[in-house]
């Protein structure tokens, strides 16, 4: 079993930007999608941006397009979320979460599809 720990969290004023990173143990993340979703308080949990195993093919929650950006090394085993213009309403907890299916060639929003999460990472945006 991977273990996944985000890290990069942190307070923000609005128009900001941070870069949260995913690091696996464990087991590698190469052969697998991941994707980052979040959760604002009060609200469901939510999809923000997915990474195919070999970085070919990524899918955006739509209204986050252009602000954010995803990316992996696999080197690392490491996925990054770099998150630019940032709004009081990206204020959530962000995971990153390995899907199960190996070498799977599209990008599901679908979080029950996703076998491991992490502990999740604190953003906060003030206006």
């Amino acid at each position: 079993q991977v273990q996944l720990v985000e890290s990069g969290g942190g307070l923000v004023q609005a128009g900001g930007s941070l870069r949260l990173s995913c690091a696996a143990s464990g087991r590698s993340l190469i052969n697998y999608l991941v994707s980052w979703f979040r959760q604002a308080p009060g609200k469901e949990r939510e999809f923000v941006a997915g990474i195919t195993w070999n970085g070919l093919h990524t899918s955006y929650k739509e209204s986050l397009e252009g602000r954010f950006t995803i990316s992996r090394d696999n080197a690392k085993n490491t996925v990054s979320l770099q998150m630019n213009n940032l709004k009081p309403e990206d204020t959530a907890v962000y995971y990153c979460a390995k899907e199960k299916i190996f070498r799977r060639e599209d990008v599901t929003r679908r979080d029950y599809q996703y076998g491991d999460w992490g502990q999740g990472t604190q953003v906060t945006v003030s206006s």
